[in-house]
């Protein structure tokens, strides 16, 4: 599994990234779904990520800066192919390390709720993440979890 720096806006990502927001915006209330598109995931204080299989697509990911000292994990996204298949794990370390290079003291998540977050929250803490209060402008809903990891 190879991880490098990208774009949101490669045209390999596209369908990965447009299935992960429709499916995230589906299966939270609106207004508790902050899923990035790739607009979105274009600028100065993001870092995109893709992971491959060759010059197969395995997966996405993104570290959003909040500012001096704290990041944010974002848009974590495997394709069905490559799920199970460690591409998450790679690109989630990949964050990780990005962080920890950038200086940053603290890395932040939003997940859902409902079982089909299951696998990433698994994901999550084996890397280290515990549950935390609401960060950054999100609030307390029965629709999110947040998490931090301390690095």
């Amino acid at each position: 599994m190879q991880v490098r720096r990208d774009t949101p806006t490669n045209p390999a990502v596209a369908p990965l990234l447009s299935a992960h927001v429709a499916e995230q915006r589906a299966m939270t209330p609106a207004g508790f779904s902050f899923a990035l598109d790739a607009a979105a995931l274009t600028g100065p204080a993001i870092t995109f990520l893709t992971a491959w299989e060759g010059e197969t697509l395995a997966g996405m990911g993104a570290l959003k800066r909040l500012d001096h000292a704290a990041g944010e994990v974002k848009s974590m996204r495997s394709t069905p192919a490559a799920r199970g298949r460690g591409a998450g794990h790679a690109i989630l370390s990949a964050i990780i390390a990005d962080a920890r290079a950038a200086g940053l003291s603290r890395l932040y998540l939003e997940t859902g709720t409902s079982s089909a977050y299951d696998a990433a929250i698994k994901l999550y803490a084996r890397a280290g993440f515990v549950p935390c209060p609401a960060f950054a402008d999100y609030r307390p809903s029965p629709h999110n979890r947040f998490f931090v990891l301390v690095l």
